[in-house]
């Protein structure tokens, strides 16, 4: 695995739980009625985020999916203005036009979530063309579930990039279920990795929940990319603690088996364990930790909320056809 210094380690788990409770805090904002729409909340995931993104520089660039509010804090997009985007608010992102499952921030490569499934690979795709064809040298890392594993977008993106030998990593986050049921119903391989196979191009799969292990992993294939070596699937292993969106019963699984995995695979807390059998972490230094991301988090809220609406002149600005 590569090596980490002490305080990137520490910035990985400062990062993770950062995203836990900006996860936590939009789903009551959105219970209290404040954010309107739908919720795709990626608790339980913060490791395939943060690891992701670990050997990423500021000019690589990712697209993200439905969930993927994570996706934006580990790229390092901010979280005043993501909350100020979910509240509807003109200093969002997008200007509180965009929402949930909108926010972008092309200053640190954030190309953007996206609602349709799947619809994040080509145009990742596309990124990675214009940096080989410019010689731009920055790599695009794609992150989509393993249900955009069965649409068309998957397939037709693999191939381009197989075959133009794309700066790209295919970052798969295997949850184990879509809306109505288990990946297993869904798709005849053992692992969504050997999918790679009929591309000519490397697959692996990891645990998800292992942050330094998904963060070694995705720099093997980053650097593979930046050497004009073509691109990499990765199928991280994860498992989201909360539904599909805010309307899923989830009758699929278990509630034992979410307790499990809460329990034994919590990402955030087999980290911290780590650190502090490595003595860079105690359990004193881990509260100081998180009483500074419950700050920032309330500052965001705190600016969301005292942020003005936008106006009705702005109705039609930035609208494309």
């Amino acid at each position: 695995m590569a090596n980490y210094t002490s305080e990137q380690k520490i910035a990985m788990l400062y990062d993770m739980v950062l995203i836990r409770r900006f996860e936590e805090t939009v789903e009551k904002l959105f219970q209290d009625g404040k954010i309107h729409g739908t919720m795709h909340l990626c608790i339980g995931q913060e490791a395939t985020a943060v690891g992701a993104c670990a050997p990423l520089t500021t000019q690589d660039q990712i697209t993200s999916t439905h969930r993927g509010h994570g996706h934006s804090i580990a790229k390092g997009t901010k979280v005043k203005g993501m909350m100020a985007e979910l509240l509807g608010k003109e200093t969002g992102y997008c200007k509180g036009k965009g929402g949930s499952m909108h926010i972008a921030d092309l200053n640190v490569g954030n190309l953007g979530a996206n609602g349709i499934v799947a619809a994040g690979l080509p145009l990742g795709t596309g990124a990675a063309l214009a940096s080989k064809m410019k010689e731009l040298g920055y790599v695009v890392l794609c992150f989509f579930g393993d249900g955009a594993t069965n649409e068309g977008a998957f397939h037709e993106s693999l191939n381009l990039a197989s075959v133009w030998d794309l700066p790209m990593v295919f970052f798969c986050e295997n949850n184990l279920y879509g809306m109505s049921g288990s990946i297993k119903e869904m798709a005849n391989v053992e692992h969504i990795a050997d999918r790679a196979k009929a591309y000519g191009i490397p697959g692996v799969t990891i645990d998800g929940n292992n942050v330094l292990e998904v963060a070694a992993t995705t720099a093997e294939a980053v650097e593979r990319a930046r050497k004009g070596e073509g691109p990499t699937l990765i199928e991280a292993e994860t498992y989201r603690w909360r539904g599909h969106s805010r309307s899923d019963a989830r009758k699929y699984r278990t509630r034992d088996e979410e307790k499990d995995w809460r329990k034994n695979r919590d990402p955030i807390a087999l980290f911290k364990e780590q650190l502090i059998k490595e003595e860079i972490l105690t359990e004193e230094s881990s509260k100081e930790l998180e009483d500074k991301v419950d700050a920032e988090v309330a500052e965001a809220v705190k600016f969301a909320e005292e942020s003005a609406e936008p106006s009705i002149e702005t109705l039609t600005a930035d609208i494309f056809a």
